[in-house]
């Protein structure tokens, strides 16, 4: 996700800053997404990409990022003491806009951490966050309006909509989407059909651009999993995670970051 967030953004002309403390992962970045800017041209999804590694910077931890940024957004895994953590660091660099990807944890729980609240909102992106158009800004009990104008600028400006929802468990795409996630995994766990023929059924007959097992797979399933037993916490067993979910965290196999999920990658 944070890899997908820095390209729209330097695709769109802006100077990004990367947080990645893993050396490998942090060589390979500006590589993988030149070689995204590539493809998006090739497929006429994006005019140019002229000095796009130039706006890419990456440094090793929240302290180097430069103070009085306009946005950062936070996109770490869907913990809320290591995301309170990254937070606050962040907040240290006073961004004019301070936004957590989470797609299921409350952003008052969130911002309970923070001293400047009204500059805090949940920014949920997409993964794949080239292709899928939609940016869904959650509003605290103490986000400003003048954030949550500025978010839905930020949004235009790389060529995305927005919605904006409430701090309610799930908010509205999170629920949605694993709602139909979980319900593909019972499908393959029931032998309805195998993983790419539910997948090309959702896509052929209702259009999504990725199957939801696919799409689970490039998410991670250790995510879908922890956001699974979040919702379900919330709103019941319609959440419950499938067999099959847990069985493939246990292993460690979690989608495409492993090599290996519902897909071989």
């Amino acid at each position: 996700m944070g890899a997908g967030i820095a390209y729209v953004f330097a695709v769109a002309g802006h100077p990004v800053h990367v947080v990645e403390p893993d050396a490998g992962r942090a060589a390979a970045l500006v590589p993988l997404l030149v070689r995204r800017a590539e493809k998006g041209i090739a497929l006429g999804k994006i005019a140019a990409a002229d000095g796009l590694a130039e706006r890419i910077r990456i440094v090793a931890d929240v302290e180097s990022v430069p103070a009085g940024l306009d946005l950062v957004v936070e996109s770490v895994p869907e913990r809320i003491a290591l995301k309170a953590t990254v937070l606050a660091a962040a907040e240290r660099r006073s961004p004019r806009l301070l936004a957590t990807n989470t797609s299921s944890l409350s952003i008052d729980e969130l911002a309970s951490g923070l001293t400047r609240r009204e500059r805090f909102l949940g920014m949920h992106f997409f993964n794949p966050v080239w292709a899928i158009g939609l940016v869904e800004l959650v509003r605290g009990a103490a986000t400003a309006d003048a954030a949550l104008f500025q978010a839905e600028g930020l949004a235009r400006a790389i060529g995305k909509e927005s919605i904006v929802v409430g701090d309610i468990p799930g908010f509205a795409t999170s629920r949605l989407d694993t709602a139909i996630a979980l319900e593909a995994m019972r499908m393959l766990d029931e032998g309805v059909s195998g993983a790419e023929e539910i997948d090309r059924a959702a896509c052929v007959a209702y259009g999504h651009p990725t199957g939801p097992l696919r799409l689970s797979d490039m998410v991670g399933l250790d995510v879908r999993l922890d956001v699974a037993r979040q919702l379900q916490s919330v709103h019941g067993e319609r959440y419950a995670p499938p067999p099959n979910l847990v069985r493939l965290v246990e292993r460690g196999h979690l989608g495409r970051k492993t090599g290996r999920g519902f897909y071989v990658w």
